[in-house]
């Protein structure tokens, strides 16, 4: 496919592992190689984990508790259809990535589509804008995660003391320090188990929603509401058009289904990525659409009808109260507490995404320290234990946010949406207006047959939207762009407040505005896409053959340094041009 990648010929692995010392078997080696980089990580995660990883990010029950304050203002009308409207357009966002995701799965893939599919005008900026909203989205998404963590398990102490206890700001920002540091020591100390620890995480999930659509109906059975309440009911708790306050109900199911991209960014950990990548965002996806219209209807069932009263709840968190009334005392500390431990184990899984992210744009020279932050620590399992720390740190100071007021710590979640909207839809965008013709659908590993011998890794891969990728990718944009603006606006009305206002957009314009100044000020000089990391050494038969499929010339050059084992290692030229050759 010819990637758009430039050359640096200093550019070298960090490390001098391979497919050969059983990083990964010869066939993803191979595609990662059509990409233009090495294998550096370990291929722990299988199809499942991959699907985990994003399911349990996601934490279905937790992330609908913590947006409650979003989609209780419409009415149990607007939080039952807002669900199933807004879940339908991210599962069309979602095609339009896996088209992508199965085609070129690389754990930097959103900003790597974005540099092969733009124009060349164009591609270094965007890839770099790309980069950094995708990274500071994915960090933003661990901090909204944990101070959500950090309310619910507070919610619990409140629930111990019949509401007389109010935790002060830096009571919540201390649980929150104290949770995304946690998750720091246990990604960097688990990797060798993280992907089966995502089966588990699923099915804590599972279990803590069916013991809601269990518990609930059995505890209000005499004051369940009816079906009209459910379906029909609207109410307008926000002095905006009622209209309006349905859509901002849409931010629940925005921000609680936006994990998918994990599923990219464990590209280069995952068996059989080319498959494992894309049915891990469509099965993700399609779960939460199911099982969160499922869980909302349930709600909506069995709350207090009196919206105002959930809402302005003396536990502070609308679920608390929710279960309380239901289960009483006892009972909403039981599911409060599950409730949390399930909510840590959703930070747990982004910062192994966002890690990622951070690790393979630093493995491009794009990120501050690049150098220090793109090692690999063999010794703790071929993870970025660096990128770790660096988002932990990061998180660490966004998470001050909470300090400010509540209105800030909203932007925390909000921060979120905006920023990965901005980093999935501009590839998709890339895609559409420069590099339809580019673009090639995903390679399957089927064995090869005799018609197969022009094709090193077989026919068409396993996920591809054919003649309606165009409408798909179309229609994710238009959703994505609404979604944005959507996640700007304050919740409680217009003419806000400085302590009811949407912080947002003054967060997010300086990322976006803040990357675009450093790459026209000083990145442009030396950021040129996408590096080449490969070893020619350690190329084998099937990554060659990869290699020039993809119409890329490798050739010596001069070693560039030393690598950690004392060896010299020749680093690989490689030439975006037709006709490559070895």
């Amino acid at each position: 496919m010819s990637p758009a990648i430039q050359v640096d010929e200093k550019a070298r692995p960090a490390t001098s592992t391979g497919p050969g010392k059983g990083l990964a078997d010869d066939d993803d080696a191979a595609v990662l190689a059509g990409l233009g980089y090495t294998q550096e990580l370990r291929r722990n995660f299988t199809m499942v984990e991959v699907f985990g990883i994003a399911f349990s990010i996601m934490g279905l029950l937790p992330s609908i508790a913590s947006t409650l304050a979003y989609s209780i203002p419409s009415g149990p009308a607007g939080m039952v259809w807002s669900w199933f409207l807004a879940s339908m357009f991210i599962f069309i966002v979602g095609l339009a990535m896996a088209d992508l995701g199965s085609a070129m799965p690389t754990s930097g893939g959103l900003y790597w589509w974005t540099h092969y599919f733009a124009s060349s005008k164009t591609r270094n900026a965007l890839s770099f804008l790309v980069g950094y909203s995708n990274s500071l989205g994915l960090i933003g998404g661990l901090v909204s995660i944990d101070y959500g963590f950090s309310l619910m398990l507070l919610s619990v102490v409140v629930l111990a003391n019949d509401g007389n206890y109010t935790p002060s700001s830096g009571v919540i920002y201390s649980v929150f320090l104290g949770c995304i540091l946690c998750h720091g020591v246990l990604a960097s100390t688990l990797s060798k188990i993280m992907g089966k620890l995502q089966t588990v995480f699923v099915a804590l999930n599972f279990i803590l929603i069916a013991a809601t659509i269990i518990a609930l109906p059995i505890g209000r059975a005499s004051q369940r509401n009816s079906a009209h309440f459910i379906f029909a009911e609207t109410a307008n708790l926000t002095t905006w058009p009622t209209g309006w306050a349905f859509m901002l109900a849409w931010l629940s199911p925005i921000w609680t289904i936006g994990g998918f991209d994990s599923c990219v960014h464990m590209s280069e950990e995952a068996s059989n990525a080319t498959r494992a990548v894309p049915y891990g965002i469509i099965m993700s996806i399609g779960s939460c659409w199911f099982f969160g219209w499922i869980l909302t209807i349930v709600i909506a069932a069995c709350m207090n009808p009196d919206s105002a009263a959930v809402l302005s709840s003396p536990f502070g968190q609308p679920m608390a109260q929710i279960y309380y009334d239901a289960l009483g005392k006892h009972g909403a500390i039981g599911m409060m507490t599950l409730l949390f431990i399930v909510q840590f184990l959703m930070g747990l899984s982004i910062l192994v995404a966002a890690s990622r992210q951070s690790w393979a744009f630093s493995r491009d020279g794009a990120l501050p320290f690049s150098g220090f932050f793109r090692k690999i620590s063999a010794r703790l399992g071929y993870i970025p234990f660096r990128a770790v720390w660096g988002c932990v740190g990061v998180g660490a100071i966004l998470g001050l946010l909470s300090l400010i007021a509540p209105a800030a710590a909203q932007a925390l979640f909000s921060l979120a949406v905006a920023g990965n909207n901005v980093a999935w839809g501009t590839p998709i965008l890339c895609r559409l207006v420069w590099g339809q013709k580019k673009f090639k659908p995903g390679k399957s590993h089927i064995p090869q047959t005799s018609d197969q011998s022009t094709n090193p890794h077989g026919e068409t891969g396993p996920v591809y939207t054919g003649r309606f990728s165009i409408a798909i990718g179309w229609t994710a944009i238009i959703f994505l762009c609404f979604g944005t603006i959507l996640a700007m606006f304050p919740v409680g009305g217009p003419n806000p407040t400085p302590s009811a206002m949407n912080y947002t957009i003054v967060i997010n314009s300086a990322v976006w505005l803040g990357a675009l100044a450093y790459y026209f000020i000083d990145a442009r000089k030396w950021f040129t896409g996408p590096k080449i990391t490969l070893n020619l050494d350690e190329l084998s038969e099937s990554q060659q053959e990869a290699i020039v499929a993809e119409g890329l010339e490798v050739k010596h050059v001069q070693p560039a340094n030393e690598a950690d084992d004392g060896k010299k290692n020749a680093a690989a030229r490689v030439d975006s041009e037709k006709g490559g050759k070895l």
